[in-house]
């Protein structure tokens, strides 16, 4: 299998990680992304973490929540001092990070934007987020995503 950007910037930064591998076309209609690969892995929702853009005052966003929540508008806007977020057009998030959807990955995105990890994932020991296509998943730990991505922590999951 070919690295994508995101495996590609966890080996040249020395980051422990686990690749996780599944068949995204095996699940259940209606299923989204994130619910497919906690199904297939047999994760905990809570521990595999989906990647969202966001447009905050009209810039491009990264919002990283658990698959067991739903992004905070609000919130993301309030910790990155904005007034007002709503969801990107999948087009633009996938023009913005070089990532198809369903296999945007908060690492290795084609330029950094401003990134928001939910405040859960310090709880944890790792934590899943695409590998940079369907079907693969990273798995690891939640300081070396929030180091990786420059990202801050912030409660942005209901």
């Amino acid at each position: 299998m070919a690295a994508t950007p995101a495996v590609r910037v966890l080996v040249a930064a020395g980051v422990a990680h686990e690749l996780r591998t599944y068949d995204p076309d095996d699940h259940a209609a209606g299923q989204g992304y994130g619910e497919a690969a906690v199904h297939a892995l047999g994760q905990d929702p809570a521990r595999v973490f989906k990647t969202l853009l966001a447009r905050l005052d009209g810039a491009l966003v990264v919002a990283v929540v658990p698959v067991s929540g739903q992004l905070d508008l609000k919130a993301l806007a309030a910790a990155l001092a904005g007034r007002k977020a709503a969801m990107a057009d999948p087009a633009d998030a996938e023009r913005s990070t070089g990532y198809v959807r369903g296999g945007i990955s908060p690492l290795g995105q084609r330029r950094a934007l401003p990134t928001v990890v939910d405040a859960s994932a310090l709880d944890l020991p790792t934590v899943c987020v695409s590998g940079g296509r369907r079907g693969l998943q990273v798995e690891l730990a939640p300081a070396d995503l929030v180091a990786l991505t420059g990202a801050r922590t912030a409660a942005i999951s209901r």
